[in-house]
This record gives C-alpha cells, structure tokens and sequence, in this order.
C-alpha cells in the first residue's frame, strides 16, 4: 500500500485527472489520438503502448466519477486484477515492490497516488468549483480553501460573474 506520495505521483495524478478539459466549449480527450497519446504517456513515465493508452483512459474516466462523488470507490475494482505487493529484504530493511503488468503501471500508480491523497489529505483532490469545468485540483494551501483549477481562468471568470450579478440586478 502505498503510504505517501510524491510531487511528482501527485502532479502525474492531476495530469490524468484533466486529460479531458474543455476549451473554447468543446470537450477534448488528450489521449484520443494515439500518436499524441504515446508521447503523453512517456512524458509521465508510461512505455505509450495502445494497451496502456486504454487502461490510463478507463482508470482516468472511473477516477473522475469516483473524484467526483458519481461512482462509488468499488467502480475502480475491476482495474486491480493482477495488481499485488512483493516483500523483500535489503541492507536498510524490508521493501515492497508493486507487481503490475507494464501496460497497467501507469493507470495502478494514478490510482495508488489517489488513494494516498484520500487517506493522507482527504478533501484536497476535488472539481474545479467551476460547473462549466471539467478540470480538478489538488489543494495544497494551509487553509484548504482553493476552489478552482485556475484563479487565472476559473477564479477569476467566477469572481467576475458574481461581481457582474451583485452589480446587474433587475430593477423592480
């Protein structure tokens, strides 16, 4: 079990989690096509094989159900066939090593990452607060207060519809 994560397993986390942004309005996948998908994947540690393309993608598209409160935590059951822990000995103590296929090590590590993060840091990994965005985020502030992916886009476009509802109401 994996007990901590990195910045790196986090930010690949994230990566997968907003693989499907909208932009300009239209819903895009950044792993529908499979040339971009290979060098995707290997950007994040993965071999960019088609069978990992399609187990990233199916983790990534049950994650965001999970993530989102759509699927219960059970929905990502049938991605961990195959998928155990190996002790072992070293000079510093014992070790565990993951056991994977390749093709699904990419997809176990995001779901691994995601777990860590919901018993370490509950709450923290949600959907922009945005309704018209698909992306998520990680809160890493002390406060536990971020609302959206991007204070830059979504904080600010939701700041600015509130400002302009406050200050545009209907005269009676």
């Amino acid at each position: 079990m994996l007990e901590t994560t990195t910045p790196a397993d986090e930010d690949v986390l994230l990566d997968v989690l907003n693989s499907t942004p909208i932009i300009d309005g239209v819903h895009q996948d950044l792993l529908a096509d499979p040339a971009e998908a290979r060098a995707w994947l290997r950007q994040r540690g993965g071999d960019g094989s088609a069978a990992e393309r399609d187990a990233v993608r199916q983790v990534r598209d049950t994650l965001q159900g999970v993530v989102r409160g759509d699927l219960p935590v059970g929905a990502l059951e049938p991605f961990l066939g195959g998928v155990g822990y190996r002790p072992g000995t070293s000079e510093q103590g014992l070790e565990w090593s993951l056991e994977v296929p390749p093709e699904r090590a990419l997809s176990v590590r995001v779901m691994l990452t995601w777990d860590a993060l919901r018993r370490t840091r509950p709450g923290r990994l949600r959907p922009c607060a945005n309704d018209e965005c698909r992306l998520f985020l990680l809160d890493r502030s002390k406060t536990n207060r971020a609302r959206w992916c991007s204070m830059a886009a979504c904080g600010n476009r939701m700041k600015a519809r509130r400002h302009y509802q406050r200050t545009h109401r209907p005269q009676e």
